[in-house]
């Protein structure tokens, strides 16, 4: 099996395709976060709808200098079908910048050891290190909403709550980047510590809650910093992701509790507790 770039009826069809890339720069966030710059020549036809823009990194199995995939019109397709020894890994994660006029982007990554295959590289990448990236094809017509963007910026009616772990904080981060002036927003981040917590830029206006975690379990710091919350008056328009069962019961707590409308949440589970997976649980973005 080679590399190959889709072949053209795959690229003019669909919304997302594969791109070859490496890896530009490392740098060290804090002691649990890395960003890492990719670049590659192919990535001028990749595009990207800011916010919290979703993509699948592809990394190379133990002994590939990169990861092999199979050829034809949906390459994709075919890798998610391949025998799980000899797959590919695949992780979702959101573009934190993309900058197309360098033909370069953004990830930052949660560095918990060699226990899976994205931490494990990010531990350890090096410029030139390659992998592949399934990211918004350029040359789809993608609509007003970019294919893998799950925030609303149509649902939003002047104020915002944004709910999330260090997984989902370069998606907030993308998301108060791309806020317009004068929305209120209210955010909470629960980090693993309080070192983990980062500028976050934006014209909105801005008010950050930080939740170390410490010894607690993951979530049960922004449970119940949420369930306290006060949302004065008006319309609310709620975006939640992180681990799966904090979402689930930030959700119920919003819809039964605080009388938000179904329309006016978005929720992603991005990961689960106790639970090492292989795929995301959330939808792909083929299907989007």
């Amino acid at each position: 099996m080679t590399i190959l770039t889709p072949p053209r009826s795959d690229v003019v069809t669909s919304p997302f395709r594969l791109f070859r890339i490496e890896v530009a720069r490392v740098h060290r966030l804090s002691r649990h976060v890395a960003r890492i710059t990719f670049t590659g020549p192919e990535l001028s036809a990749m595009t990207s709808g800011g916010l919290d823009q979703r993509v699948k990194m592809i990394f190379p199995l133990p002994g590939q200098r990169e990861p092999l995939v199979p050829t034809g019109e949906r390459p994709y397709q075919a890798l998610r079908e391949l025998p799980p020894d000899i797959r590919p890994k695949l992780r979702s994660y959101t573009v934190r910048a993309h900058r197309p006029e360098l033909a370069e982007f953004d990830v930052d990554f949660v560095l918990h050891g060699g226990t899976g295959p994205a931490s494990a590289f990010a531990g350890r990448a090096r410029p030139g290190d390659r992998l592949l990236v399934y990211a918004p094809n350029a040359e789809h017509p993608h609509g007003v909403r970019c294919s893998g963007v799950e925030y609303r910026l149509d649902a939003l009616r002047g104020r915002t709550l944004l709910v999330g772990d260090e997984t989902a904080l370069p998606a907030i981060g993308g998301i108060l980047a791309a806020l317009p002036g004068g929305v209120q927003a209210k955010v909470y981040v629960e980090i693993p510590d309080v070192a983990d917590a980062q500028h976050l830029a934006s014209t909105a206006d801005v008010q950050v809650h930080w939740l170390p975690r410490r010894a607690r379990r993951p979530g049960a710091a922004l449970v119940e910093a949420v369930r306290s919350a006060p949302l004065p008056g008006g319309e609310w328009y709620a975006w939640v992701a992180g681990e799966a069962a904090m979402v689930t019961t930030v959700r119920r707590h919003l819809l039964r509790e605080r009388g938000f409308h179904r329309d006016a949440v978005t929720f992603m589970g991005y990961w689960r507790y106790g639970r090492s997976e292989d795929e995301p649980r959330h939808p792909d973005p083929e299907q989007d």
